[in-house]
């Protein structure tokens, strides 16, 4: 399992449509191959910079399968708009500690 990291930096005042249309997006990604789970957490803060995790079965399902898939595109339209700048996204695998 991998985890995908995006801190979403938000445009001034777009809040409340940027929650609304990610709750519309939530359901492209949860169709996709690979996909486990996904959350959403508003930072504490800094009002318009959230959080994104999402957990896949394998680094390409993410990389490959979701970006270039059509429901991506679907996607971009959606939530693109709302950020600035443009969000980084790592992935993080876990780390076994005995």
């Amino acid at each position: 399992m991998i985890l995908e990291v995006a801190i979403l930096p938000i445009k001034p005042n777009l809040n409340n449509e940027f929650e609304s249309a990610f709750k519309d997006a939530s359901k492209i990604i949860k169709r996709m191959k690979g996909y486990i789970s996904h959350e959403l957490q508003k930072c504490m803060e800094e009002d318009n910079k959230y959080i994104l995790l999402v957990k896949w079965e394998k680094l390409e399902d993410h990389t490959i399968g979701f970006r270039e898939s059509a429901e991506y595109q679907d996607w971009k339209s959606k939530l693109h708009h709302f950020y600035n700048p443009f969000p980084v996204v790592e992935h993080y695998t876990n780390i076994e500690l005995v």
